[in-house]
């Protein structure tokens, strides 16, 4: 096994162009970070055993650890082992009547696994090495966040409203609504 680097969860955030979450892996007791593409729903899982918000019945992840619990089998870690062709693959890490097992995981399954098992997260040294980032000095005042990107359900201060709504604006003016207030012919051309 290749030398592992314990990380934590810095934040989730949302694209804000495309509203996809991105959770941010923070390597311990350094300034390196690593941005992993995940889904909606194992986002808001994340958050929710983040947040420690109380459900009313048993989410995915918690079913998955219930599941593990009453086989007698301990989590012991989460890892992110490689990253091939722009994915990322994970691992739950777990023991059972004393012996090891590795069970392949998607990494965002296997975050929202560790953050309800309050077990480390891992990740490959060569993982790090290829797709971590360390912000750039002179941006690390600025935020909080590698890449700027806001918390989930939050948006991004604008430094000036006009300037990010001009995009827009040069949009809208260059629509030809002439056919707008007509009826409809019948010719869908879909």
């Amino acid at each position: 096994m290749s030398e592992m680097i314990e990380v934590s969860i810095d934040s989730i955030r949302v694209s804000l162009m495309s509203q996809q979450r991105i959770v941010i892996l923070r390597e311990k007791n350094a300034e390196r970070y690593l941005p992993i593409w995940i889904g909606v729903y194992e986002a808001e899982s994340i958050t929710i055993a983040l947040q420690e918000v109380e459900v009313a019945r048993p989410l995915t992840h918690d079913l998955l650890k219930n599941v593990f619990n009453q086989l007698n089998a301990r989590i012991l870690r989460v890892e992110v082992i490689s990253l091939r062709d722009d994915t990322f693959y994970g691992n739950i890490v777990a023991e059972v009547n004393d012996r090891i097992l590795n069970i392949d995981a998607r990494p965002s399954d296997a975050l929202a696994i560790a953050v309800r098992a309050h077990v480390s997260i891992l990740v490959a040294r060569s993982v790090m090495d290829s797709a971590g980032i360390i912000p750039e000095e002179d941006l690390q005042g600025e935020s909080d966040s590698p890449e700027g990107l806001p918390p989930v359900g939050q948006t991004l201060e604008a430094e000036s409203g006009e300037e990010r709504l001009s995009v827009f604006k040069d949009f809208l003016e260059g629509l030809d609504l002439g056919d707008v207030d007509s009826p409809e012919t019948g010719d869908d051309e879909d």
